[in-house]
């Protein structure tokens, strides 16, 4: 009888032990590095390919295709309630369409430097944050209308 009340007490000693033990592991530490929710650094957020319809004449004569990629803090990416992306393809549009000084026959002579710092601060005037570092281009072409009708 005695070793069976022992035994009893033995088990619920060592059950005690492991659940404070676990516990405190738990709530102190464990093995592996705690990991961020997000990473330190810039992050590069490509945008979707926009056409931007080139009128002369009163006609689409053809279409700017064009692909940029924007730079931002990851920190300040994962705070955000809404994404940069839509802001910059907007603003990317914008500028493009409006630009009087594109000439789309001749894409060489564009200053791309001059649309993506308008971009970037305009997409931060908007956002009203110092959210993009930096606006690169990707992709920058003319496609005629005969060319984008063309079925591949």
């Amino acid at each position: 009888m005695i070793r069976l009340v022992l035994a009893g007490l033995w088990v619920c000693i060592l059950t005690a032990g492991t659940s404070y033990g676990v516990a405190y592991w738990k709530e102190n530490g464990s093995l592996l590095p705690a990991k961020d929710e997000y990473l330190d650094g810039l992050q590069y957020q490509k945008t979707r390919a926009l056409s931007v319809p080139m009128v002369e004449n009163g006609n689409v004569q053809g279409y700017i295709v064009a692909r940029f990629v924007y730079t931002a803090d990851a920190r300040t990416l994962h705070q955000l309630n809404v994404p940069p992306e839509p802001f910059v393809v907007d603003e990317a549009f914008r500028r493009i369409y409006a630009d009087e000084r594109l000439d789309f026959r001749k894409l060489a002579r564009y200053d791309l430097a001059i649309l993506t710092t308008a971009i970037k601060q305009r997409v931060n005037e908007r956002m009203q944050a110092e959210v993009v570092q930096d606006v690169l281009v990707e992709d920058f072409n003319y496609v005629s209308k005969e060319e984008f009708q063309q079925k591949p």
